[in-house]
């Protein structure tokens, strides 16, 4: 019986206290080594408990049944498992780590909210800090009064979990040492899904990937700071990869100042703004092998006035965008992909686009756009590009268009349309572009 114990879950770390039953714990030897076993601890000897098996370097077992908890400190070494989806705490307040700690682990353990957050310094249900090495495994994590998984300046892995029901985010993550966000699902959150942040622009390294993330909101409101399934801020070197999003007030993916972000192979469900969003003062962004179905607008690579710039979108897919979105643009949503500086965008294809099918600068920020190899079908407007004063080079190549109602290719100073299409007469006028080889039907 111990053994298997151990061998399912010598890795588990926490924070726990029994509603009930005998007044002390034992130690147990299996094949693995020790594990003390908390049946029966009484409340107020479960710190101890935790204390004592961290000491020793041995981990904690939670038995299945529901725990009460409250304010506990997990400190270096913390290790506790339980019984998936059956070891539930019930908790108040907050759980924290002791700052510093090397490593902390946490595995088969349900952590639920009980309320009493609101007037509290932490901010996450489950609060690590200054941790090296994180190891949190096949988790649930629910209805917290503010995020359900606050990380700061951790590394390490959070896996196989399920985040649902928190306030603010479902898992933040901030000054991250390198931490994988891997195989999780997080759902039914109040202003964000999983958000890798830093407090100051720099490199951090955190892997998103294979995550569902599901019914995101945007209670607080704005026009991007919330509502986002997965969100990159002042983050640089972050992958985010395969996941599977749906259904977010905003945007799918947002990255946001973050240099050298990979947006790679991810399905973008419903989104409630733009789907994919490399924005304000960034510098190299890869997206790709994304598909885009069911949102205002689907992949935007924007502020060249903020210095965002240096992109590659190549093989995404982008259909079924609607004109309707959470606040009033400047243009109008239903554009499939925009972009303004240093950018390549090839072999998308995008499809019923109530707009654009692509916006290609803005104003006189337009700078180096090649744009070819592209399928652009049922649109009003293929390209809209940019001839305003001060615009910069834009290459407009070897793409198809079909069912395009106003043109293929079209002049705009800002919002105002100045050309007519330009595939087929009038290019001349406007030497920063190039417009060749173009197919219309």
């Amino acid at each position: 019986m111990y053994l298997r114990r151990n061998m399912l879950g010598l890795a588990g770390a926490a924070l726990v206290l029994p509603m009930a039953g005998l007044a002390f714990a034992s130690s147990k030897r299996s094949a693995s080594g020790w594990a003390l076993d908390a049946s029966g601890a009484a409340n107020s000897n479960l710190q101890a408990l935790i204390d004592e098996a961290a000491r020793n370097d041995m981990p904690l077992y939670l038995p299945a049944g529901t725990y009460e908890a409250s304010n506990l400190v997990l400190p270096d070494n913390a290790r506790i498992f339980g019984v998936s989806g059956a070891s539930r705490i019930l908790h108040r307040g907050s759980v924290n780590s002791a700052k510093g700690a090397r490593r902390i682990e946490l595995s088969g353990i349900v952590i639920e909210g009980s309320g009493g957050m609101s007037g509290e310094v932490n901010s996450g249900l489950l609060q690590l800090t200054g941790i090296a090495n994180v190891q949190i495994d096949n988790c649930e994590i629910r209805q917290s009064g503010k995020h359900g998984l606050r990380l700061e300046r951790c590394g390490g892995r959070i896996e196989r979990s399920r985040i649902s029901g928190a306030a603010q985010a479902g898992i933040f993550a901030v000054d991250s040492t390198g931490i994988a966000i891997t195989g999780n699902t997080v759902a039914d959150c109040g202003n964000g899904g999983i958000l890798v942040h830093r407090w100051e622009k720099g490199e951090d390294g955190t892997a998103v990937t294979g995550n569902r993330v599901r019914r995101i909101r945007a209670n607080d409101g704005g026009t991007g700071q919330n509502g986002n399934g997965i969100n990159v801020f002042r983050a640089g070197g972050v992958m985010v990869a395969d996941n599977q999003i749906a259904d977010c007030a905003f945007s799918a993916v947002r990255a946001n100042s973050g240099d050298n972000v990979q947006i790679t192979g991810n399905q973008c469900l419903r989104s409630g703004e733009t789907a994919i969003y490399a924005e304000f003062d960034f510098q190299g962004a890869v997206l790709s092998g994304n598909l885009v179905d069911g949102a205002a607008n689907g992949i935007s690579i924007a502020n060249f006035n903020e210095g965002g710039r240096l992109a590659t979108i190549i093989g995404n897919i982008v259909r079924n965008l609607r004109r309707d979105g959470p606040y009033e643009p400047e243009v109008g949503f239903g554009i499939g992909i925009a972009a303004e500086a240093d950018t390549t965008i090839s072999g998308n294809v995008v499809e019923d686009a109530p707009l654009f099918a692509m916006q290609l600068g803005w104003g006189p920020y337009l700078r180096n756009l090649v744009v070819t190899g592209n399928v652009l079908r049922k649109a009003p407007v293929g390209c809209a590009v940019s001839v305003a004063q001060g615009s910069g080079t834009a290459v407009i190549t070897d793409n198809v268009f079909q069912e395009i109602t106003e043109g293929a290719v079209l002049g705009f100073e800002w919002e105002k349309k100045v050309s007519g299409d330009l595939t087929q007469a009038g290019s001349e006028q406007y030497p920063h572009l190039t417009i060749e080889r173009n197919r219309s039907s």
